[in-house]
């Protein structure tokens, strides 16, 4: 059983999602450490990209901020290198296919195993493309991390048998971004799932607030936030931290 999987073993799990080197890197260290102290059960780290097709205008504007300041891919290592001597708990990173590849696929994985990242989150490599990568990610120990949205319909059973680490449910159509409510019939995709697979299932996108956390727990394994915690980092800038854990703090409240 993989790190990841094992998060799950405990509880209702709260992933936290944070843009690497926005406002700097040095924050992103301070919020991920104060994340997990305030009860984070996983870290998505998210390398940025200059154009993230699966992001809402507010973590495109995070990507934006952090490439302005200089964020590079290795800087991003070296950070985790950094954060590895003190967090334990499991780290993916998120990113898309082409800073992989322009990293070259085998020398990224395989870094990703030597600085102790967990898994790797593609949202635009498609399952039936995920062959790219797969085979590297399972040469070096890292978990390739699918994800089922409300359009997968009857490719969701293959997805689910596949799978590996937990399964990323995006609770809507669309972009990342709060939303007032979410309407999808989560409940009748994570069934399919777990008629095929043991894996555990988080969902994402739209979470904003301990209700819909807890909401989403009741039918999954979990919940994922991003925008939310990137708009803390937006208005609180190198001051977030403590915002970011007190926060943290009510949504993994919400989930026991």
């Amino acid at each position: 059983m993989s790190k990841i999987h094992q998060t799950f073993e405990s509880g209702k799990a709260f992933i936290a999602f944070i843009t690497c080197g926005d406002p700097d890197l040095e924050t992103t260290a301070a919020v991920v450490r104060s994340a997990a102290a305030n009860g984070a059960d996983l870290i998505e780290l998210g390398i940025p990209f200059s154009d993230p097709t699966a992001e809402g205008p507010v973590i495109q504007g995070a990507n934006l901020r952090a490439l302005q300041g200089g964020v590079t891919t290795d800087k991003i290592f070296d950070l985790v290198r950094e954060l590895r001597e003190d967090v334990s708990i499991p780290m993916v990173f998120m990113t898309y296919a082409n800073v992989v590849y322009s990293y070259e696929a085998e020398r990224f994985i395989r870094t990703c195993r030597e600085i102790g990242i967990d898994g790797l989150i593609l949202p635009d490599v498609p399952f039936e493309e995920k062959e790219e990568f797969l085979p590297l990610c399972h040469q070096y120990g890292v978990d390739l991390v699918s994800l089922i949205a409300p359009t997968s319909e009857n490719r969701i059973a293959d997805i689910a048998a596949e799978a590996e680490g937990f399964l990323y449910i995006v609770s809507s159509l669309g972009v990342t971004g709060t939303r007032s409510e979410i309407t999808t019939d989560l409940a009748s995709i994570v069934s399919v799932v777990r008629r095929h697979s043991k894996i555990p299932c988080a969902v994402g996108f739209g979470i904003s607030t301990p209700e819909q956390a807890r909401k989403m727990a009741d039918v999954s394994d979990g919940a994922i936030v991003g925008s939310a915690i990137i708009k803390i980092l937006e208005q609180y800038g190198r001051d977030a931290a403590p915002e970011v854990g007190k926060y943290v703090r009510s949504m993994k409240d919400a989930l026991r």
